[in-house]
């Protein structure tokens, strides 16, 4: 038990495969064995923490697995009976997610802020295409709402520009949009996790506020890619990647649906 985390959750299997066809392949080689007979929750001074046949885990730096929520917790420990005859860390989003949120945001938030300030200073939503017709509405479908919101909600009056040459942001807006970065290393943690999904800060700041769901968001986070996939069709290899995305986005949901502000 003392080195699962170490065997299964390596710190390179945090990370999203870079070709999640050729991962799988590489994992069926390389998965460990279910070991255990029931995973469970049980509530200790970390929090409500997973535990596989009544033992408690660590997380790959020996952290106790333990979310602030028993629902989250819950879900955590779904995923580890959800495991079959071997154990798959690219089926656990919600596993990869804590450990990562335990082992690395809550030591470094302010680190983990400032990545996402650097999207707010290039977001996604803030660069247009000037043709052709049909992607230019389709940008503006999507991303209008989130632009108008953040100078609503958030007072942050954000420059959108067409073209992909980088235009400065007003300060005032980069700074105004900052301050509602959660700081929670949970929420914080799952707002990091959607921007970089997203590669956009914007949006992330606007499924942590309530202000767009989860579905919406990820179709504004691949406006130019659904786009060019129905001009060209369809491209199956950047599917299955996208499809694993999509598990990391569902998790990173969740977290912000149970720990709320």
């Amino acid at each position: 038990m003392r080195d699962v985390f170490e065997e299964i959750f390596s710190l390179e299997e945090l990370a999203e495969p870079p070709d999640p066809m050729e991962s799988a392949r590489r994992n069926m080689r390389a998965l460990k064995g279910r070991f255990y007979v029931d995973a469970g929750v049980k509530e200790e001074a970390e929090g409500f923490a997973i535990v596989l046949d009544g033992r408690p885990i660590r997380t790959p730096v020996r952290r106790a697995l333990a979310a602030p929520r028993r629902g989250l917790a819950e879900s955590i420990a779904a995923e580890w009976r959800a495991q079959e005859r071997f154990i798959d860390p690219a089926a656990m989003p919600l596993t990869r997610l804590a450990n990562t949120i335990i082992d690395g945001v809550a030591a470094a938030r302010d680190e983990v802020e400032g990545e996402i300030v650097k999207y707010l200073g290039s977001d996604l939503v803030c660069y247009r295409a000037a043709s052709p017709a049909g992607l230019v509405a389709r940008q503006a479908l999507h991303w209008d709402p989130i632009i108008a919101w953040a100078r609503d909600a958030l007072g942050a009056d954000f420059t959108v520009v067409e073209g992909v040459m980088h235009a400065a942001q007003p300060a005032d807006a980069i700074s105004a949009a900052r301050a509602h970065i959660p700081r929670d290393s949970w929420r914080l943690g799952a707002t990091h996790a959607i921007t970089t999904l997203a590669g956009s800060a914007l949006i992330a700041l606007a499924v942590a506020a309530g202000a767009i769901g989860r579905d919406a968001a990820w179709a504004a986070a691949h406006v130019d890619e659904d786009w060019n996939m129905d001009f060209w069709g369809r491209d199956e290899p950047a599917l299955a990647r996208r499809a694993y995305r999509f598990g990391e986005m569902v998790a990173a949901t969740q977290v912000l649906a149970e720990v709320e502000a």
